[in-house]
């Protein structure tokens, strides 16, 4: 049986630059920094929450060749690669504080069905969701049941 996500894989350009943005910008705290195999393994989780990894991959070998490593970096680029959604407890205060170190939001936060929402790029393209989410028994309250054929 699947109990959860044992770990994320997040493309980027650059790894210095990325450790950079995940940890000094966004405030997460690196799990692991080294290399093995001729691989740098690295990975950043939310601070104190070690069991969320996400590693920071640069596409390339061994995992693919230059020409699928070319394009994905060009998705990258683009944001057509974006992961998901980061969660944080207070969405405005959260957007106030990084768009003050800088970061790149590409929509300001606004309430939704699923809580609240505001959408930011990485350094890199990235493109993911700032939420703060409403718990699941909120969300299904405000879903409509489908209509009866």
């Amino acid at each position: 049986m699947i109990t959860g996500f044992a770990l994320v894989c997040l493309n980027v350009l650059d790894l210095d630059e990325a450790k950079d943005f995940y940890v000094n910008t966004l405030g997460f705290d690196v799990g692991v920094d080294m290399v093995r195999d001729d691989f740098r393994w690295l990975t950043v989780h939310p601070s104190g929450r070690p069991e969320l990894p996400m590693m920071l991959v640069v596409p390339g070998a061994p995992v693919v060749d230059e020409g699928t490593a070319k394009q994905l970096r060009d998705l990258i680029a683009r944001g057509y690669l974006g992961l998901g959604a980061l969660a944080t407890q207070d969405c405005w205060a959260t957007y106030r504080e990084l768009k003050a170190k800088g970061v790149e939001f590409t929509e300001e936060p606004e309430e939704r069905f699923y809580g609240i929402d505001a959408a930011f790029r990485d350094p890199f393209g990235n493109h993911w969701r700032l939420t703060q989410p409403k718990n699941l028994d909120e969300i299904r309250a405000t879903i409509e049941p489908p209509a009866a054929p």
